[in-house]
């Protein structure tokens, strides 16, 4: 038996067992099983995980997509660079690092740009904003981190300090922060949606529900958006391909 496996917290908002199960059972895939590994103590239960001779692959999300590379024997090049893995490929007790989120990104945020959109604003600062900034840069769009914390880094703002006026120059605006995630659905990043027009580009890494209150304020005002589903269908692929080369 070959097991996969889900590590973050809370997990209740994940498809990711759902979806490896049926694609086992629709591509006739024996003798492996994917589950979900709820942390709540990752100096004990990583280790516990690293001692399970079944574990083959595991991908990592909230918040533990940065937590997780001091328990990793090896980082991509990707990796090492926006310091966080959400993919772990485990062969004969080695844990190498991988980041698909970069990938699924890429492949579904970049069709929908248009040339008005070279500045983006990312909301949050967790481990897929910095997955979002590496493709930002790839891509040549400027962007700005938005916090909710104390202590300001550089090249982020604070939310209460988001002037009107920066939706019209920021055209792009990126949400990673689980604000809007089942079960919470009523939450929504607090930005101000009045001034947003139909030059503006959502995209929501949150795919659980469909459409998040960012997305909905964000489509009522005109503007063009997108969830994260095909980000992770895609980030999914690219798990299994890692695993399996």
């Amino acid at each position: 038996m070959k097991i996969y496996g889900l590590i973050g917290n809370p997990l209740s908002h994940s498809f990711s067992q759902k979806y490896f199960t049926e694609k086992f059972r629709k591509e006739n895939i024996t003798g492996c099983s994917y589950l979900n590994f709820e942390i709540r103590d990752p100096g004990k239960e990583i280790q516990q995980l690293k001692n399970d001779a079944l574990l083959c692959g595991l991908n990592v999300t909230i918040p533990y997509k940065s937590q997780i590379i001091p328990f990793l024997d090896e980082v991509s090049e990707v990796c090492r660079e926006i310091s966080a893995c959400n993919c772990i490929k485990i062969h004969n007790g080695k844990w190498t690092g991988f980041n698909t989120d970069v990938t699924g990104f890429e492949k579904s945020f970049v069709p929908h740009i248009e040339d008005h959109h070279r500045k983006a604003l990312i909301l949050g600062t967790g481990g897929s904003s910095k997955a979002v900034a590496y493709i930002l840069k790839k891509s040549g769009i400027e962007f700005l981190y938005v916090t909710r914390k104390k202590e300001i880094p550089a090249g982020a703002i604070h939310y209460d300090d988001i002037p009107p006026s920066l939706l019209h120059e920021f055209t792009v605006v990126i949400n990673t922060t689980p604000a809007g995630m089942y079960p919470n659905v009523e939450g929504y990043p607090q930005i101000p949606y009045e001034y947003v027009s139909e030059k503006n580009y959502f995209f929501d890494l949150i795919y659980n529900p469909s459409k998040t209150l960012f997305l909905s304020k964000a489509e009522a005002r005109g503007a063009v958006i997108k969830n994260g589903e095909q980000m992770l269908l895609i980030q999914a692929e690219e798990s299994w391909r890692i695993w399996n080369q």
